[in-house]
């Protein structure tokens, strides 16, 4: 009894305590928390001795078959483990998420202690009915732990000593837990750590394997730090489609592997590999990784490397139901000129500049693209040239809107019919945007607004290659290059439910998000490129005069390079000989400049010529002063200050820079 009020003083004192658990090793730190929620939180008596629940024969029926799959998995290695522990007095347990357990194997002999302890089918572990105990807080923590005699919570159950690591799925969603128990063992926590080595050991193995059937019909490249045994004992997985694209990853691969989430794809950081390319992950060419479907090099093993630097002996599987892919035949880098296509498109902006520069590192990667930017801002535009710039530049450059197209007649639309499929149908049938682009570009535009019923069929074009048309009874092979665009936060939609995650996934292996015209630097460089375009089919040589550039540039440009290109074809069409005056400009433009009162708006030169002069001519020292007076009144704000002067923001930090005025901002 000495010893059980005891073991009921030491958890309480630790459940009173004030004490932050600092110090103290892995594994007791996680004993001494799942403790204070025991007590706290599921309200738990540890001087109780409550009998471990049982399910029902009906509801460890229904566990079992939800789970079928994975037990004949896991009970193969649970065979295996059991032949290394059966003589040292240990029985394994394998349960779900909840903690029921759906497996066992032990000795037949100890059948009645074993189910008076719980270790027995049926019984569930989770801590808010059994305490601290090695399944209950290993399903709470997603930890491998042991749970050592007085480690536990109840004093019924000081006697046992149990191991347990978690189980997840090629997906990384959490299974249950692998648990070694046994009733009787040595007072010393070391005395486990065999038993705690194998069940690590066999957990991964299990995890491996099921990997390994769901993915039988995927590439899995496999590697390890080990060359000779990375073919038979990769330590870390990855399953991926013919098109470089991840679809699953173990647990190692998932805890040591990140994605580049600079430069190559995503400006933003992002710490999934499931959906993204093997390109975001490694720094080694694809072809090379294809390579290693033709066998290791001659010295025995094949190299990659991460972006991060790590480098891994690898090997491939092939797929079990398709033939062993040929490598692709190793293409010339693209042609210099044809990148150039892309560098059109800015004049020297930086944010243009470092998106131009990505964007032509992704011409002809096996990487889709999807561009985000506001309405007017040219996305269209960017994935034309990404087109023209790559080798698919003859073919076809099919662009769909998404959100033109009526509902009742997008799938139509996209997939093509067969003859006599409905009523006013051709006669002939009709091929499908999608076939059309068959071997160029397919450009879905606001992909956002596609219903989800056809972003399923989508989603299935995109990893299958081929498309099924109205009424056809075959589907139809298709070399797809897909560009998406939207000015929607799709994440967003997600979490709403009106865009399907794994089409996201699909779509974006690399994001281009165009900037907003208003915060361009290069806008003079655009009024230039445009006015030429737009000149040359009217058979002009238009040119603008300064005040009218003036405008144009102080412009806030709600309607992005879209509203600019209709603003310069306007004032062409009404200006003499092409010369494009304030007069010739569209009026809102105009009144902006007009109203500097007006919401957003930016006070230009027009209609008050004196503004452009503002300050006295009698010495430099009255036009400092004027101009430090109005930053340090809008709190140096340049548009406010801009606005109240009658200035462009140009002026502004021209003078600024003229008189040695910085920021306090900027200071430090």
């Amino acid at each position: 009894m000495a010893s059980t009020a005891h073991h009921v003083d030491t958890v309480l004192r630790v459940v009173h305590s004030d004490d932050p658990l600092v110090g103290l090793d892995p594994n007791t730190h996680i004993i001494h928390t799942s403790w204070r929620r025991c007590a706290h939180e599921h309200d738990l008596d540890p001087a109780l001795r409550p009998d471990v629940r049982i399910e029902t024969s009906t509801r460890l029926r229904e566990c079992r078959q939800q789970h079928e799959e994975h037990l004949h998995v896991a009970r193969a290695g649970m065979e295996q483990l059991y032949k290394h522990v059966s003589a040292l007095g240990y029985v394994l347990l394998l349960t779900d998420a909840e903690g029921i357990t759906l497996d066992y194997i032990g000795n037949d002999t100890w059948d009645a202690p074993l189910r008076r302890a719980g270790l027995s089918l049926g019984a569930n572990w989770n801590e808010v009915h059994a305490g601290t105990n090695g399944i209950g807080t290993c399903i709470a923590d997603r930890v491998t732990l042991t749970c050592h005699r007085d480690d536990h919570f109840y004093i019924g159950h000081v006697g046992l000593s149990c191991t347990s690591t978690p189980l997840f799925d090629p997906q990384g969603v959490f299974m249950g837990a692998l648990d070694v128990s046994a009733l009787y063992s040595p007072d010393g926590r070391e005395s486990q750590h065999l038993a705690r080595h194998l069940t690590v050991l066999y957990a991964r193995m299990i995890e491996d394997a099921n990997f390994m059937r769901q993915f039988r019909d995927r590439w899995i490249l496999r590697l390890g730090t080990a060359g000779p045994l990375v073919d038979v004992s990769g330590e870390l997985m990855l399953a991926f489609d013919r098109d470089g694209v991840i679809v699953g990853a173990n647990s190692d691969a998932r805890r040591q592997l990140r994605l580049l989430d600079t430069a190559l794809l995503n400006g933003e950081a992002r710490g999934n590999l499931v959906g993204s390319h093997l390109s975001g992950v490694f720094g080694t060419r694809m072809d090379e990784i294809w390579r290693l479907t033709q066998g290791t090099g001659r010295d025995g093993s094949a190299i990659v490397t991460t972006w991060e630097g790590s480098v891994f002996h690898a090997s491939m599987i092939a797929p079990k139901s398709a033939p062993i892919r040929h490598t692709p035949t190793v293409e010339a880098p693209a042609n210099p000129q044809r990148l150039d296509i892309l560098h059109t498109l800015g004049g020297g902006d930086a944010r243009m500049s470092q998106l131009l520069d990505r964007a032509a590192r992704l011409v002809d990667k096996p990487v889709s693209i999807l561009i985000q930017g506001d309405t007017g801002t040219g996305k269209e535009v960017l994935a034309r040239a990404l087109h023209d710039a790559s080798r698919r530049a003859e073919q076809n450059f099919v662009a769909v809107n998404c959100a033109a197209i009526p509902e009742s007649l997008i799938e139509s639309e996209l997939f093509g019919y067969t003859p006599g499929t409905f009523t006013g149908a051709r006669a002939k049938g009709m091929k499908g945007l999608i076939q059309r682009s068959d071997g160029g570009t397919l450009f879905l535009d606001e992909i956002g607004d596609m219903p989800l019923q056809l972003q399923t069929r989508l989603l299935r074009v995109l990893s299958e290659r081929e498309i099924l048309p109205l009424g056809a009874e075959k589907p139809v092979r298709v070399d797809l290059n897909v560009i998406a665009a939207s000015h929607r936060d799709l994440r967003r939609q997600i979490a709403a439910g009106t865009f399907r995650e794994d089409l996201y996934y699909r779509l974006c292996g690399a994001t281009l998000a165009l900037p907003p015209l208003r915060d361009r630097s290069d806008k003079d460089f655009l009024i230039d490129r445009l006015l030429r375009l737009e000149s040359e089919g009217m058979g002009l040589h238009g040119s603008v005069s300064p005040q009218a550039r003036a405008l144009l540039t102080g412009y806030e440009w709600p309607g992005n390079v879209r509203e600019l290109r209709n603003a310069l074809r306007y004032a062409l069409s009404v200006a003499d000989e092409g010369l494009v005056d304030v007069e010739h400009l569209p009026q809102d433009i105009v009144d902006a400049a007009a109203m500097p009162a007006s919401r957003g708006a930016v006070v230009l030169p027009f209609p008050q010529p004196v503004a452009l002069v503002p300050f006295a001519h009698d010495g430099n020292a009255s036009e400092e002063d004027a101009l430090r007076e109005a930053l340090r009144r809008h709190r140096w704000n340049i548009t406010d200050a801009a606005r109240d002067l009658g200035l462009c923001r140009a002026t502004i930090y021209r003078r600024m820079k003229r008189y040695d005025i910085v920021s306090p901002t900027q200071i430090g």
